[in-house]
């Protein structure tokens, strides 16, 4: 019988677990219920001592139960923040146990597949971790996997997730070809440049094929925070000033409640006290009030929630709403698809500059690319879009499994590399 081996992609905003056997086709497992990806999120409920994870996790804290909350925890390694703990009910839990708590999840689901084999394993992980900082992005992968290796994964290597991509879809040429992968993840875009065949998809090792690799820390994530930042935090009285009119009231409190990963950081008694001495010499305190009921009742990832669903139906649509409504709080707010590109064009331009820095590394024209393989959630964002295929609009686009290809490609690595 082959012996089936395992990639993960633990990513910003989804998971999922792959298995292959050597010269066989790779599959994903079922990590909740019946479906194969998973929400990369976690619900500590404070009222009967439970955690949940993925979509239940989601459920719960949308429900209103009472709990903490956690999502986009991959942003947090390399930083800072993997110093310090955070308060889970009378607990205080550091914050590369909370990610192994989610890897063992997946390896529990692993377990109970009849052909997992968790000593074996491929992680997935991003070109850069951190930009511009070779000692955190070094950590940042050390300590993934130390929290995968204290979970019970024994044999651990990694590979860069628009490689992994690649992997998988190289499976489905008949010729060479030359790619670029872009993988727009929830935390971090990825590029690579690589030479892809059948001929050379039967070769353990690769690095040859791979002609360079760049990156940004630039995500799905980022681009609900810069929707966030434009169109809703000035509703909560960013941007506006005190009663005297001398001075802004400070922004980090309003950024910090955007960004996904660091939302929970604000719920302290200290942060509410402090908003409600600004809401008491604002010039506009009723903006001030709807924050203090954001922190009062926990409701952050709520409203992030409603942002992330905006951004999604600009895919499509031209205008929508951002609405949270709740007791003591109602929200509708009409943002369009031109105001997020007006939102989020920094982040677009840090993308395409990522692209031609693959390309120059490679020593490419873009003329030269003949394939453009899009995947992860963020490349479904029509400026991206736009930004990628006005760059090579002699290649084919290939539009791969957006939340499964690297999962995938993650496992054929794992079948070649220990079968």
């Amino acid at each position: 019988m082959s012996r089936f081996y395992c990639g993960v992609d633990f990513g910003t905003t989804n998971s999922t677990v792959g298995l292959c056997a050597r010269g066989s086709d790779p599959f994903l497992i079922p990590v909740e219920g019946d479906h194969v990806t998973i929400p990369s999120a976690l619900f500590f409920s404070l009222e009967d001592g439970s955690v949940h994870f993925g979509r239940s996790a989601v459920h719960e804290y949308m429900d209103g139960a009472e709990g903490r909350f956690m999502r986009a925890l991959k942003s947090i390694l390399g930083s800072s923040l993997m110093k310090e703990t955070t308060a889970v009910g009378r607990e205080r839990i550091n914050f590369q146990e909370l990610i192994g708590r989610f890897l063992r999840h997946l390896k529990a689901r692993l377990e109970q597949h009849p052909d997992g084999k968790p000593d074996h394993v491929v992680l997935g992980r991003p070109v850069f971790f951190v930009d511009g900082d070779e000692t955190a992005d070094r950590a940042a992968q050390d300590q993934l996997e130390a929290a995968a290796f204290a979970e019970g994964f024994r044999h651990i290597e990694f590979q860069f997730e628009p490689v992994a991509a690649a992997l998988h879809f190289e499976r489905t040429l008949n010729e060479e070809a030359l790619a670029l992968v872009v993988d727009i993840g929830g935390g971090t875009s990825d590029f690579s440049v690589l030479r892809l065949s059948p001929e050379r998809s039967r070769a353990t090792d690769r690095r040859g094929d791979i002609l360079s690799t760049s990156g940004v820390h630039v995500g799905g994530t980022d681009f609900d925070r810069c929707l966030n930042i434009a169109e809703v935090m000035p509703h909560m009285g960013l941007g506006t000033k005190t009663r005297d009119g001398k001075r802004h009231l400070p922004v980090w409190y309003f950024n910090d409640m955007a960004t996904w990963h660091r939302i929970n950081q604000l719920y302290t008694a200290k942060t509410l006290r402090d908003v409600q001495s600004l809401t008491r010499e604002a010039a506009e305190p009723e903006r001030l009030e709807r924050f203090e009921h954001l922190l009062a009742h926990r409701s952050g990832h709520r409203l992030a929630a409603q942002v992330e669903k905006a951004k999604i139906d600009l895919t499509d649509a031209q205008d929508t709403v951002i609405r949270l409504v709740e007791p003591g709080l109602s929200l509708a707010l009409p943002v369009s698809r031109g105001a997020f590109e007006a939102a989020s064009a920094e982040l677009v331009a840090k993308i395409g500059t990522a692209i031609d820095e693959a390309l120059l590394s490679a020593g490419v024209a873009a003329g030269a690319i003949e394939t453009v393989i899009l995947t992860g959630g963020g490349a479904q964002v029509p400026l991206v879009r736009t930004v990628v295929t006005s760059r090579f609009p002699d290649a084919r686009i290939a539009q791969s499994d957006q939340f499964g290809s690297v999962g995938l490609g993650l496992a054929v690595d794992a079948a070649r590399r220990f079968g």
